[in-house]
């Protein structure tokens, strides 16, 4: 896979040491040639150092653990 992996579900572990699983939303390279995910968690994550939840975060691509592949909804979901 290259790097761009928009719509992908992936694991990462965010600041290195929040586990995280989402879709991402945008693939971007930043500046400098680093590539960097918008993820759209499943869960929200609770910070120990921040009282909100959050919903989006953006991880580096070298704190990707795993990537699912492009997950698609299946062809009736609008009846389920």
């Amino acid at each position: 896979m290259g790097w761009n992996k928009d719509g992908s579900m992936v694991r990462a572990s965010y600041l290195s040491q929040y586990e995280c699983v989402g879709t991402v939303r945008e693939s971007r390279v930043s500046y400098g040639g680093r590539v960097l995910y918008t993820l759209d968690l499943d869960e929200p994550l609770a910070l120990p150092f921040t009282s909100e939840l959050r919903e989006t975060v953006i991880v580096n691509e070298d704190q990707v653990v795993a990537d699912f592949g492009v997950v698609a909804a299946p062809a009736n979901w609008m009846e389920i």
